[in-house]
């Protein structure tokens, strides 16, 4: 009789030591504002439904309870037109679902997105949190201003592939915004992202390589980043990011923005082992054997945010 007691509770304990850590992790990432994606530069929310622009993202977060929209902008824009389109985008989803603020994560040109949308909408906003953004401009980015400068003829003939291939991606996604390469140029070199930052200073660090204030207007900033290039031999992406990389000397980066462009708000980490894809797990989730994994950072951050009440 005993033994047989003695088995039942062994048996219950066992269950309870399987079943209480998946119990723990279901709210893991159970922000109080629901969750916006958003895509960089030549960027999409899905590609025909199938193919994710942050590649296992959303469905890690939403398994550990998080509410996730993805949103879907124009591929190549400015700052301020993709700003614009984010804020639409919001107003809708709060007229739907009567979401009071959001958590905005952004990445690459995203990061600019999401800030011009916590300048001039706070009311929306209840985090930003930006992923290898470049604040300051990206030498890729100015590199590309130099080779192909105004009246040059091939700068409409560039700009217009690069529309093209924007638009392309626009219809795989479903997205029927404008296209405007140039506009995107505009933005991410050194000189627009210094006039940007003029008109949106919110959470931008006043040193060269610092930290920006961690809350400004009610909406709390935070940035990630990572420092590596090369980090995986089947990664066909990696030549690109080496060859971005080519415009920064000995300055750390990621292939297209540097270390210290990244910076915004609180710096949670500015050198993981990853490149500018790697960030948003890109491409099939390659990365460095050694790096992080970025759906568990992204999870981890989604946590913070839970913790801050946010």
């Amino acid at each position: 009789m005993m033994r047989h007691v003695f088995g039942r509770l062994l048996g219950v304990l066992l269950c309870l030591c399987i079943v209480a850590p998946v119990a723990a992790q279901s709210g893991y990432t159970q922000t109080r504002h629901p969750i916006v994606l958003v895509h960089g530069m030549l960027g999409f929310d899905s590609l025909l439904g199938v193919y994710d622009y942050w590649y296992g993202v959303p469905a890690e977060l939403r398994a550990g309870g998080a509410t996730v929209y993805v949103a879907s902008l124009s591929a190549v824009n400015s700052s301020t037109a993709r700003g614009e389109q984010l804020v639409r985008d919001l107003d809708h989803l709060r007229a739907l679902y009567g979401h009071a603020k959001f958590n905005l994560i952004g990445h690459s040109h995203g990061g600019p997105t999401i800030r011009y949308v916590a300048s001039v909408r706070p009311d929306l906003v209840a985090s930003i949190t930006s992923v290898g953004s470049p604040h300051k401009g990206s030498k890729v980015a100015d590199g590309l201003e130099a080779t192909l400068p105004p009246g040059s003829p091939l700068r409409p003939l560039v700009a217009g592939f690069v529309d093209a291939l924007g638009s392309f991606l626009a219809a795989l996604s479903g997205n029927s915004d404008p296209q405007y390469a140039l506009g995107a140029l505009a933005s991410l070199n050194t000189a627009g992202a210094s006039a940007f930052n003029a008109l949106h200073p919110q959470g931008m660090p006043s040193s060269s390589c610092g930290q920006g204030a961690a809350v400004v207007n009610g909406v709390r900033y935070y940035s990630i980043s990572g420092t590596s290039v090369l980090t995986n031999i089947f990664d066909a992406s990696d030549v690109l990011m080496g060859a971005g990389s080519l415009f920064f000397g000995l300055e750390a980066n990621d292939g297209l923005v540097s270390r210290c462009s990244s910076h915004l708000g609180v710096v949670l980490r500015d050198d993981y082992g990853w490149n500018h894809l790697d960030e948003v797990n890109q491409i099939l989730a390659l990365r460095g054997l050694f790096a992080s994994n970025p759906v568990s950072v992204l999870r981890a951050q989604a946590n913070r945010l839970k913790s801050a009440g946010l």
